[in-house]
Formats: structure tokens, C-alpha cells, sequence
């Protein structure tokens, strides 16, 4: 994976694809989905509303992301990735993220969160920059995942 483009926030295009990516996102049951795994190399992830979370209306979209850590503090948990089924591994990472970007529409927006959005952020950034959490994970848990994983680099 590589890293990807910056977007125009205000292209009819752009905001169309960022509507269809929330809809991916809810028929595959995911809390997040970056383009990357669309196929489009662009700077969108979409995520659910971390307060209405099954309304597929309220999807959130994020062009064109800036994350900044609030609280160094790190934290694992288990994460898996739509890209990568049956694979789950114990990921480390801050708790506590500042968000910034432009929604759907092209507006700026930002958020704040220690909560498992911020999770969900930082992951989907990682599909931005061309990381995967095979990418983040420990010995063990490459270990654990070693048949997948090989199994999913035979198909690509």
C-alpha cells in the first residue's frame, strides 16, 4: 500500500464516492473505511457517528485527516480490518486523538476523543499513509496470524 492524495473537499465527485464509501461501510458491518480499500488512492476515510452509530445517515466522512495525539498514553486492543478477514491482532496505540478535515459537504470539521472513535481514526488514517495492522503487530500475534497472512500474500 502507499500513501495517498489529498482531495478537493468541494468535488461533486469526491463528496459522491465519500457518500458510497458509508454504505460500503454499513453493508459490511465496519466501523470505518479508508479508500485505499476502495481502490481509490484519496485522502477519505468514513467512519459511523460514534453517538448514533447503526444510523447510516450520520455517517461521518473525513477528507483529507490530520491527526494530533492529546495523550500520549498507549493503550492495546484488539483490532480486525475489512481488509484483511479472520485476522485480529492486539494493537497499540494513543488514547486520545484531535481530528481534522472536511466532511461530505466540503466544510471544515473537528473533533476530540478517547473513546473508541479515536481508535477507529487512527486506523483509518493508517490505510491513508499504507499501513495495515499486520504492519503493527507483535511477534506473536504475526505468529498467531502466520496462515492467513501467508495465504493472503499468495492472492495478491
Amino acid at each position: 500500500m502507499e500513501r495517498t492524495q489529498e482531495v478537493d473537499p468541494t468535488d461533486e465527485t469526491v463528496q459522491a464516492v465519500a457518500r458510497r464509501m458509508i454504505e460500503i461501510m454499513f453493508e459490511h458491518r465496519g466501523v470505518g473505511l479508508a479508500a485505499p480499500q476502495v481502490g481509490l488512492p484519496w485522502r477519505i476515510f468514513v467512519t459511523r457517528h460514534p453517538n448514533n452509530p447503526d444510523n447510516e445517515e450520520s455517517g461521518l466522512v473525513w477528507m483529507n485527516p490530520v491527526l494530533d495525539v492529546i495523550d500520549g498514553s498507549v493503550e492495546s486492543e484488539e483490532e480486525g480490518c475489512l481488509s484483511l478477514p479472520e485476522i485480529r491482532g492486539e494493537i497499540k496505540r494513543p488514547l486520545a486523538i484531535r481530528i481534522s478535515g472536511h466532511d461530505v459537504n466540503g466544510k471544515p470539521i473537528s473533533a476530540e476523543s478517547d473513546e473508541l472513535i479515536a481508535r477507529i481514526w487512527q486506523h483509518e488514517n493508517d490505510h491513508l499513509d499504507g499501513v495495515l495492522i499486520i504492519d503493527k503487530m507483535s511477534a506473536m500475534d504475526r505468529l498467531v496470524n502466520r496462515k492467513l497472512i501467508r495465504d493472503l500474500e499468495r492472492r495478491l
